[in-house]
């Protein structure tokens, strides 16, 4: 089965040319790339995130293997969806599913459920692809979108995620997917995205769900980066490093109703 690609022609080009040339400009600025267990990378078109993505992918080792975890931004399907059969296309070609390791994480988290309809319309993930196509070679990814919000979910996906990243020798990547606060001031939503940065730096997904849900901060992956945070502190993180934080501001100009990204670095 193909997963036909959603938001080609609107959030990043539908041209492979335009689309690697797109990439590159993003990721050129690379110095020594490094280790990471895991990250945080923005998912808006590319005009106004692809430049805080680009920052992550281009400054850490892309290893073959990947999970991604994301928010679902549209009513259907299953609250917490795998796809574990098939292939993404992209304006690059067809992206594999890691279907060996897509079965392990399914046994080790029963709440995940097979569904596509969850993953049809939805950008978080498919916005994730070219980037990973372009630096990584042979890639096969895990795709998964949450609609969950509760805390003892998100408990069980991230330790099921550890356990199975450490039964590998190679190493396989964890990406969360999201943007930070939405459509107000710049100044209110930096605010706000600092409050949520600071957990995330400080390893603390318990933190990072309660302020988030405490502030008002309309982070749409925050669900995604605690069970990914979770993940990290079972698989022994050390650190994390914010890469690149901007707002759609700083593309726009409007500073009125902005949208945060943030890219993070988990070593």
């Amino acid at each position: 089965m193909i997963r036909l690609p959603a938001v080609s022609g609107r959030f990043y080009p539908s041209d492979e040319k335009k689309l690697a040339l797109e990439i590159e400009k993003y990721t050129s600025s690379a110095n020594d790339k490094s280790f990471a267990r895991g990250c945080v990378v923005p998912h808006a078109g590319y005009l106004y995130s692809g430049h805080v993505a680009g920052a992550v992918y281009s400054a850490i080792e892309i290893p073959a293997r990947c999970i991604l975890l994301g928010p679902r931004h549209f009513p259907g399907g299953e609250a917490m969806a795998i796809i574990s059969e098939g292939s993404w296309r992209t304006p690059f070609g067809d992206a594999q599913i890691d279907s060996e390791l897509a079965a392990e994480l399914k046994r080790a988290c029963p709440l995940l459920r097979e569904d596509r309809v969850a993953h049809e319309r939805e950008h978080s993930l498919e916005v994730q692809i070219p980037f990973l196509q372009q630096l990584a070679a042979n890639l096969r990814f895990v795709p998964v979108v949450l609609a969950t919000q509760r805390y003892q979910d998100l408990e069980t996906l991230g330790h099921a995620v550890a356990r199975v990243i450490a039964a590998h020798t190679e190493p396989v990547v964890l990406i969360a997917s999201t943007d930070m606060n939405h459509y107000e001031s710049d100044a209110i939503t930096r605010t706000k995205d600092h409050k949520a940065i600071d957990r995330i730096l400080a390893l603390d997904p318990r933190g990072l769900y309660d302020m988030v849900r405490s502030e008002g901060i309309t982070m749409c992956g925050y669900a995604a980066t605690a069970a990914m945070l979770i993940a990290m502190r079972d698989l022994g993180a050390k650190d994390a490093e914010l890469i690149r934080y901007a707002t759609s501001g700083d593309i726009t100009g409007d500073w009125d109703q902005v949208v945060g990204y943030a890219g993070i670095i988990i070593r």
